[in-house]
């Protein structure tokens, strides 16, 4: 090998540990929150809802819009939130002003509670997968609501960004092969690229439970469930479950597209208790108890060890006004009377 090539080769694995120490430059665990899904008849009172969290340690939370009572709930109490934008506001916000967009956050989001305790907005949800229709309003919305929060002085402190399905990938098999569908690369491009310039996180949905039924004869159950004792090695990597597997497929989608930096938070993880192959308490158990321990010890992925994931379980309660899938109304963590679906500890 000429020197040239050994000088170019080390250089590229240097620019690859900074790139790495970069992402994980905190000693501080990687936060988990938990998704308040709030598709239910029969939720508890949302002040009893804040006295669960707090006597649980649960700090930070995901909610799926702007709900006042909940806000209101939530309001001095320390909980840093997730908010979410819902997809049909999308139109509205892109079409509309900046000035329009600083009225909406006052009016919906920073009337009811401090921007202290806002972490995140979630600008749609699944929007590309799910509700296609509102695709070209996407990148719009977003870019007015953080003019909006650049007037307000918020800009740094409150990131904005959108939860995607992992549907949005047309290869994730194996990891390296990590590809946007092409058809969505038009919207992810300059997606990618606002998050990249705000310092801002790819934000991603994440189900290895999803994985085992729709492909039983790729995914095994212990593979979704970190049990596998079987090694998958794609690039000298070695894959032993399939949470780790799909965050580093969307790692190199990005890289592919010229963006290896931008940090990933799971908006949503978790396995249902009931309604389905592989559901149970225990099977929910052991998935969500091996997502909160790798957080907390900042395992990061094979792609980026050392590098905690943030990460948000879903789902508060069990939700039954949930439609479609069965298995869909059971990820509750908690019973509505408070008491744990499984011994699950978040501290």
């Amino acid at each position: 090998m000429r020197i040239s090539q050994i000088f170019l080769l080390n250089l590229a694995s240097v620019f690859t540990i900074l790139s790495l120490l970069s992402l994980s430059s905190s000693t501080e665990a990687a936060p988990v929150g938990v998704c308040y899904g709030r598709e239910a008849s029969n939720l508890p009172p949302t002040s009893a809802v804040v006295h669960l969290l707090q006597s649980n340690g649960i700090s930070w939370i995901r909610i799926f819009n702007p709900d006042p009572e909940a806000l209101a709930s939530f309001s001095g109490t320390g909980i840093q939130l997730m908010i979410g934008v819902p997809n049909e506001i999308l139109p509205t916000l892109a079409n509309g002003t900046v000035s329009a967009s600083i009225i909406w956050l006052e009016s919906n989001i920073f009337s009811l509670i401090p921007p202290s305790q806002v972490r995140y907005l979630a600008v749609g949800n699944e929007v590309l997968v799910n509700n296609p229709s509102y695709t070209q309003f996407l990148v719009p919305a977003i870019l007015n609501l953080y003019r909006a929060l650049h007037e307000l002085g918020l800009a740094d402190a409150i990131k904005l960004s959108s939860p995607h399905a992992a549907a949005v990938l047309s290869e994730s098999y194996p990891p390296s092969a990590g590809a946007f569908d092409l058809s969505l690369t038009p919207v992810m491009v300059p997606l990618l690229k606002f998050l990249s310039e705000t310092e801002s996180p790819l934000m991603v949905n994440v189900y290895p439970f999803f994985s085992y039924v729709n492909n039983h004869q790729y995914v095994t159950l212990d593979y979704a469930l970190f049990r596998s004792s079987a090694v998958e090695i794609d690039r000298d990597l070695e894959y032993r479950n399939m949470f780790d597997a799909t965050i580093d497929a969307f790692v190199y989608a990005m890289e592919r597209e010229g963006y290896p930096r931008i940090p990933v938070v799971v908006t949503e993880t978790g396995w249902p208790t009931d309604g389905g192959d592989g559901a149970g308490a225990g099977n929910a158990l052991d998935y969500n108890r091996n997502v909160v321990m790798r957080t907390k010890g900042n395992i990061g992925t094979p792609k980026r060890p050392g590098v905690g994931v943030e990460v948000f379980l879903f789902d508060l309660f069990d939700e039954n006004g949930k439609t479609g899938v069965e298995f869909e109304k059971h990820f509750g963590i908690f019973g509505v009377n408070g008491i744990k679906a499984y011994d699950i500890s978040f501290i």
